[in-house]
């Protein structure tokens, strides 16, 4: 039997998968299949989630292990922040280490256990880098320059600025009020944005925030090859440099932001390194089931077999969030 993990962070939810736990690994093909099924809210297991994370050894020496990110339409995303916390998590307890770097797909990044946000709420600090801004990196076109940094799109949307951020996920930004956050806006820029359109060619995760006070923010993402989830960590992060690059009397780099969404709330701190950047991510990583299958039945893509274990984490979790202050 191999035992897979229902995982979350800020309710941003996965599988995790540890490829070196298997006799035989899945292959590509069948990562991407398992990755449909597993995750589909009718088909799949727990309700589904928004994607499975793929563990396997890492070649870089100072790697504790890799971590893949496969989207519920089975297209391969970049990085995933929220998914590196409870790749984290899992990594640590099983080597007992509190601060490691794990191999992503553009680069080794620096994890590290942090003080718990709440009494059972394991938490973990993981980088976000690197951050890049041109036009190619993310990539877009037809929007008037090389950079889009806090300039208005009259195509997007009226009224409003927009940022455009790669960390290395491409990442659109606009801060907006209440009522816009609470309008069908986002939605809609977000489903014309990933599909064939003229601005951005492989799609965009775009994200709408709302100032709370000073590093406050709460913060909703359209996320790319999903739509709508609780938290999207990379989003989370490339909105928080925005904030401190566009709002600087609201916002401060290398000090703690506290940034709600609809799945909960997590800490950032934005580090500016002679004009290069990286962001700190700080939030929970929450283990809510354990599932035993036989591996061939994952070879075979066959979910019918699978036991579930409930850990009781998510009570915790859901405590933790009660007691904060949040805005829809």
């Amino acid at each position: 039997m191999v035992q897979l993990l229902k995982v979350h962070g800020s309710q941003n939810e996965f599988f995790i998968l540890d490829q070196t736990e298997l006799a035989h690994k899945l292959s590509q093909p069948e990562l991407v299949e398992l990755t449909k099924q597993i995750t589909d809210p009718a088909k799949g297991l727990l309700d589904g989630a928004d994607g499975l994370l793929v563990i396997d050894q890492s070649a870089h020496a100072d790697a504790l292990g890799s971590m893949q990110v496969i989207n519920t339409d089975g297209s391969i995303a970049s990085m995933c922040g929220n998914g590196l916390r409870t790749v984290s998590r899992y990594l640590s307890d099983k080597y007992h280490q509190d601060a490691f770097k794990v191999e992503t797909m553009d680069s080794d990044l620096s994890v590290h256990r942090e003080i718990p946000l709440a009494s059972g709420v394991p938490t973990f600090s993981v980088e976000i880098s690197p951050v890049t801004f041109n036009k190619e990196s993310l990539p877009f076109q037809n929007l008037g320059g090389d950079t889009l940094i806090n300039r208005p799109v009259p195509a997007f949307a009226d009224g409003l600025t927009f940022t455009a951020i790669a960390v290395p996920n491409p990442h659109l930004i606009s801060f907006v009020s209440e009522d816009v956050m609470n309008s069908d806006l986002l939605g809609k820029l977000g489903k014309t944005l990933n599909n064939p359109n003229d601005y951005f060619t492989d799609g965009v995760n775009v994200s709408f925030a709302q100032i709370l006070g000073h590093n406050e923010l709460f913060v909703r993402t359209y996320e790319r090859g999903v739509g709508f989830t609780n938290a999207c960590g990379t989003g989370m992060s490339a909105t928080s440099l925005a904030f401190v690059m566009n709002h600087p009397d609201q916002a401060d780099f290398d000090q703690t932001i506290s940034v709600y969404n609809p799945g909960g709330m997590v800490k950032t701190r934005v580090h500016d390194d002679n004009g290069t950047y990286h962001i700190d991510l700080i939030g929970n990583g929450t283990f809510t089931h354990e599932v035993a299958i036989p591996e061939a039945d994952l070879h075979a893509n066959d979910l019918q077999h699978a036991t579930i274990h409930e850990t009781g984490e998510q009570r915790d979790y859901l405590e933790f969030v009660s007691h904060l202050h949040q805005q829809a």
